[in-house]
């Protein structure tokens, strides 16, 4: 009798960390290339593993050992209960950024609002807006003409009515009057490029990632850009790199004096988010 599921996954996630890897990846593409649930896995693990599973094992397996990320073999990730095609020209989407998603969603409960999100990437952040607040204005904009057609199509597969623009930050939309500017834009300093994880800095975009001005350059641009469009009562919901709370708080207090702006945490106790009102 041949290896069954358990032996063959813990033997490849053992091979993993043995080479200072993520164990745990192998298991994850396992599991969502075979739409199994947790159930399921415990239900057939001790089944005998197809040479066609084993096949695809060794294939991923070659694939992690290159630092690829599981959701580039997959082609799509998981973010705010939706599921987003992603492409080596759009990051990955991360759980933190849900939480920018949710601050923007539980804090502005009115039915019509415009809203622009700049650096879209898949469209993770306007499609779960829009999805939660149809009756929203939501405008996407994007640099990257690669990034934007990967937005274009998640916004079709979940029937999400987005207006999308290629562009540099607000310059194409800046006739509209925005009531909430949201943006993760690229924030990391090119001196932290040593500290990045592998899989970062071999696969995914440098232009959505990195920025001069020790991170800072597109924020200044953004905020310089909203005073032109930003309405009154307008909000900006930045998500930012863990030590740049206090700079991007300055920015936007220089730019928007009558505004009340605060950072706040993510769910790892980290700056995370900067909020004008």
């Amino acid at each position: 009798m041949g290896k069954n599921y358990f032996e063959v996954l813990k033997r490849a996630s053992s091979f993993l960390e043995e080479n200072g890897k993520e164990g745990y990846a192998i298991h994850y593409l396992f599991l969502e290339r075979k739409n199994w649930s947790k159930t399921d896995w415990l239900l057939h693990m001790k089944d005998e593993a197809s040479q066609e599973d084993q096949q695809q094992i060794a294939a991923d397996l070659e694939k992690l050992m290159e630092d690829k990320p599981p959701q580039y073999l997959l082609g799509y990730s998981d973010f705010y209960g939706h599921r987003f095609m992603v492409s080596q020209e759009t990051l990955i989407p991360r759980p933190e950024t849900e939480e920018l998603v949710e601050h923007c969603l539980t804090e502005n409960t009115q039915e019509t609002l415009t809203v622009v999100d700049v650096g879209t990437g898949t469209g993770a952040i306007a499609i779960s807006l829009k999805l939660a607040n149809p009756k929203w204005q939501v405008l996407a904009v994007e640099l990257s003409e690669g990034a934007l057609r990967v937005a274009e199509k998640n916004a079709k597969n979940l029937h999400a009515e987005i207006s999308f623009f290629l562009g540099n930050g607000l310059s194409p939309v800046l006739d509209q009057s925005i009531d909430i500017l949201i943006s993760n834009p690229p924030y990391i300093s090119a001196d932290e490029w040593a500290l990045m994880d592998e899989s970062v800095k071999k696969y995914e975009p440098y232009m959505a990632l990195f920025a001069e001005k020790q991170g800072l350059a597109i924020y200044e641009q953004l905020i310089e850009e909203a005073k032109r469009c930003l309405t009154p009562k307008g909000k900006i919901y930045f998500e930012i790199g863990f030590q740049q709370g206090a700079a991007v708080k300055t920015l936007i207090e220089a730019a928007f004096p009558e505004k009340k702006v605060r950072i706040e945490q993510d769910l790892f106790g980290n700056d995370r988010m900067v909020v004008a009102d």
